[in-house]
């Protein structure tokens, strides 16, 4: 059997800087604490950057000792001025990287982190704070009179805002890709012959352990796809000279994780937003694409569905779906000096063999392979040409490039004026973008890392057998992605990517067994659960890219939103064209300055001083090609051969010459992900952990009273502002819908007797029926009537509240055990108050306690475990199996009573 495989854990989890007058050594360890690397920086060069990697791996005393050795080697004698010894600077999380302008080195650290979401047990946390500390030392620097001003510039791209990493998960690439890359060496050792496998194992770190077999498991690190990485320029200077494990990439866009209970069963439900570092930039500063292909505003989406009862990527159920938007992909820009709100669109170069489409569209069958679905959803109808610009243009280039695609992999283009059907009031935009939607997912299909369920086969589903993508032995895979895009890509676009990521959202769910049709309705928890993910995930990007929040979103185009939304929507567009026309070229040139677009040196112009940036994003114009790429055959070389599958994913000595692999033991720290996430070695609060400070959706979105169906899939009827009647958010709210529940209910008796005496109360102990009844005098029944009459009027609102009804003589079993209950509450105090209050009619039977102690405020009562017998600890035993991947056989008593379960409930 081949070994398994599992991603490395980054041993430099928690950092602490420490500093003399030459140097800086920033210590790293894992976070429990039991692995140190040790980083020595100087700081007597001005400008260079000297790094010295210490390869050993100290333990906990070792580090002791070296840093005593270095206190006291680093003391200055008595008399001399100066710090003495050595100084601690600076705790972190990790090091965003190095820097510098006109002066020496600043090194970027992150020293507050908040955990944003689990997949796998492996977190992945939203940069909360960092600290930037120069490096040389006061005595030999340099100074330059304008290092102050690109230090403002580049301080102003704000690392606390959606900037997000992990130590063991790589954000950059897809969860498709990432477990895929963990077949590849198990498919390596089985399919290859011995003579080639000693060729291609160059990418193994340690043959010794190869070679023993057994146990071991591999662990893989992948490098990361750079054009999602924002701070790879930062750690451009360091990553050929340190340990693997010291460096850290981020990603900047969005991350957001809710909870789906579906009938207690937690399903994690993950949107994660990769925005591009290339041609990276604001709304009207950075438009259409760049001479290497790449566009403005293009963000990846993902939405990761999984079930959280089971942590382990080998024996969990997972599956995602994943979305690009972009600009469009051509030479085109827009005039902002006349300060218009709707600046013309031009078209800046002719590209008649469309050759930026083409480098635009290679990239894209690299990565997700075919088909390309483009979902354009720019105007087509206009009284003066504006939008339709653009329209026709990409129209050209891609029934050009088509040309010389095979048909079964061709570009699929889909034109649909979104905006000419939302003022119809004849149709329904978002039923058409349903239709879309199906027809979308159907044709790529979607990513599952499980072959079909068996119920799946014996009742399959008309759309089940028309969906597309790559079906395995183990697996369904994504083929081809969709592309959508309007001007901007941030409302429209918004809009048609969720309700496409809703279409994907319920083949997910019925994939892994949790609904039985591939269908979600509008007015759902689940829904609305996902909904709200993708409004936090809009107007997250909105405000990266255009400067305010969304303006349209899902419930303006549904024409549910509230009155008190249109004036938002105002004030957004008016914010939007603030930030554009005031603010935008500062943060341009910050976004420059961050990703290494610009790199100031002496005898170069400032970057204030430069009148466009055109020439920093399209490097290709200031050279001339030394190889032309032919204009028919305008793809990669091999992309075409693993057609539908995308090439970057497939078992390539290119692609494993981007895998660093090692074999581990099955219980080394580096790949133990159960401690890595649990942290048996820490003390930890159970009500502060992320599963329950996360959104829910039973108890955030479900209504409160409990005679409703629980489930998230039934349709809850909304109110004129589309949320549900009883699920509200608010504290608030809550408090306010008891007291109206309460207020509902019929009044007991008493307070009618004591309606003439409360009108002079104030009108809060009026609303509070607790209050009333308190206060109210208790009324002599005088005949059974009465009796009876009270007893209807108790009951209604108990059955309202609780969805039961009392009866009227609880039964001998129900004495029984509450005399016990009783009994048990007393012995808290008294150890034989119950029995002499309750008589010994009720302490028959009742369980013995022993105390442990002969303290007398010791209350812990010695007790004996339960007798289980000897199938349920089978079955026990069999669970937790099954959480380790091995699975019990099917008896063939099983296989029968399910068959007739499915043929009496379905056939």
């Amino acid at each position: 059997m081949p070994a398994p495989a599992a991603p490395i854990i980054s041993s430099v989890q928690k950092l602490v800087l420490y500093e003399t007058r030459a140097r800086y050594f920033l210590v790293g360890s894992n976070h429990a604490e039991t692995k140190y690397r040790v980083l020595k920086i100087d700081r007597t060069e001005p400008r260079d950057l000297v790094i010295i990697d210490d390869k050993h791996v100290y333990t906990q005393q070792e580090l002791r000792e070296l840093l005593g050795r270095l206190d006291l080697g680093n003391r200055t004698k008595m008399g001399q001025k100066g710090s003495s010894g050595l100084s601690r600077a600076v705790s972190a999380f990790g090091i965003v990287g190095f820097v510098r302008f006109l002066e020496g080195y600043y090194i970027v650290l992150i020293t507050k982190r908040r955990k944003m979401a689990d997949i796998g047990g492996h977190a992945i946390y939203k940069i909360e704070d960092t600290n930037m500390i120069y490096i040389p030392n006061d005595s030999v620097r340099v100074t330059h009179p304008d290092e102050a001003r690109y230090l403002r510039i580049f301080q102003n791209v704000d690392l606390s805002s959606n900037f997000y990493f992990s130590y063991s998960y790589d954000l950059s690439h897809s969860l498709q890709y990432n477990l895929t890359v963990l077949r590849m060496p198990s498919e390596i050792l089985k399919s290859e012959t011995t003579q080639t496998r000693q060729e291609s194992f160059d990418i193994f770190e340690d043959e010794g352990l190869m070679a023993q077999g057994g146990s071991g498991i591999f662990g893989i690190c992948s490098e990361p796809y750079t054009k999602y990485v924002w701070n790879a320029d930062l750690m451009g200077v360091i990553k050929n000279t340190v340990h693997h494990n010291w460096l850290l990439y981020i990603i900047h866009g969005f991350c957001g994780q809710s909870k789906l209970l579906i009938y207690g069963r937690p399903v994690y439900v993950t949107l994660i937003a990769r925005r591009s570092s290339k041609f990276a930039g604001t709304r009207f500063l950075k438009r259409g694409a760049n001479s290497e292909g790449d566009v403005a505003n293009e963000v990846e989406t993902e939405q990761i569905l999984y079930d959280a009862s089971v942590m382990s990527f080998t024996a969990g159920s997972y599956s995602s779906y994943v979305q690009v938007r972009g600009s469009v992909p051509l030479y085109w820009s827009q005039d902002i000096s006349t300060m218009m709100p709707k600046p013309p669109i031009t078209l800046d170069q002719a590209d008649p063999f469309a050759h930026i489409a083409a480098l635009h569209f290679d990239q894209m069958l690299q990565r997700f392979g075919s088909p390309i679905i483009i979902l354009n959803l720019v105007k087509e109808r206009e009284k003066r040409k504006h939008e339709r610009i653009l329209s026709e243009e990409l129209v050209a280039a891609v029934t050009y490039l088509n040309q010389f695609l095979p048909p079964e992999h061709a570009i699929i283009y889909i034109p649909w004026d979104m905006a000419k059907y939302t003022k119809s009031k004849s149709y329904n935009v978002l039923d058409r973008l349903n239709v879309i939607a199906e027809s979308v997912v159907k044709k790529t299909g979607f990513f599952v890392n499980r072959p079909d369920s068996y119920c799946s086969i014996l009742r399959p589903d008309e759309k089940w057998k028309e969906l597309g993508g790559s079906v395995v032995s183990t697996s369904r895979l994504q083929t081809g992605v969709l592309r959508t895009n309007c001007v901007d890509c941030l409302d429209r676009t918004n809009t048609a990517q969720f309700m496409v990521g809703k279409c994907a959202l319920a083949y997910q769910l019925y994939s892994l067994g949790l609904i039985d049709k591939p269908n979600l309705q509008f007015d759902t928890d689940a829904v609305r659960l996902f909904e709200e993910l993708y409004e936090d995930h809009g107007d997250t990007l909105s405000l990266q890219y255009g400067g305010s929040q969304l303006v349209h979103r899902v419930k303006t185009y549904r024409k549910i939103a509230p009155w008190t939304q249109h004036s938002k929507d105002i004030m957004q567009t008016l914010s939007r064209y603030y930030s554009n026309a005031f603010s935008d070229a500062d943060r341009q040139d910050s976004i420059n300055l961050f990703l290494g677009v610009f790199q100031p040196a002496e005898g170069k112009p400032h970057l204030w001083e430069l009148p466009t940036d055109f020439y920093l994003h399209h490097k290709n114009t200031m050279r001339l090609a030394q190889t032309r790429r032919s204009y028919t055959y305008w793809w990669t070389p091999g992309v075409i051969d693993h057609l539908p599958m995308p090439y970057d994913e497939v078992s390539s000595p290119e692609n494993r010459k981007k895998l660093r692999v090692k074999r581990f033991h099955r219980y080394e720290e580096e790949i133990d992900i159960h401690n890595e996430f649990f942290r048996p070695y820490e003390l930890s609060s159970f009500d502060d952990t992320f599963c329950l400070a996360m959104t829910s959706s039973a108890r955030d979105f479900m209504p409160k009273n409990v005679g409703i169906d629980p489930s998230p899939f039934t349709v809850r009827k909304p109110d004129e502002t589309g949320k549900s009647v009883l699920g509200n958010k608010s504290n608030r709210e809550e408090a306010v819908l008891q007291r109206k529940t309460a207020a509902s209910a019929p009044p007991p008796p008493s307070e009618e007797a004591v309606s003439s005496s409360s009108e002079d109360d104030s009108g809060t102990d009026r609303e509070d029926e607790g209050s009333v009844s308190q206060r109210s005098t208790p009324v002599k029944m005088s005949d059974a009537g009465d009796n009876a009459k009270m007893m209807e009027n108790v009951a209604q609102p108990l059955k309202d509240v609780y969805g039961i009804n009392l009866s009227d003589v609880p039964s001998e079993d129900d004495h029984s055990i509450y005399a016990r209950f009783v009994q048990l509450g007393q012995r808290h105090h008294k150890q034989d108050r119950g029995s002499q209050q309750l008589g010994p009619r009720y302490s028959d039977g009742v369980k013995k306690l022993t105390h442990i102690s002969t303290f007398s405020q010791d209350n812990i009562y010695e007790a004996q475990p339960p007798k289980v017998d000897r199938k349920s600890i089978e079955i026990f035993h069999a669970h937790i199996q099954a959480s380790r991947g091995i699975m019990q056989p099917l008896g063939k008593e099983d296989v029968l009573i399910y068959r007739e379960y499915i043929r009496n409930r379905y056939m």
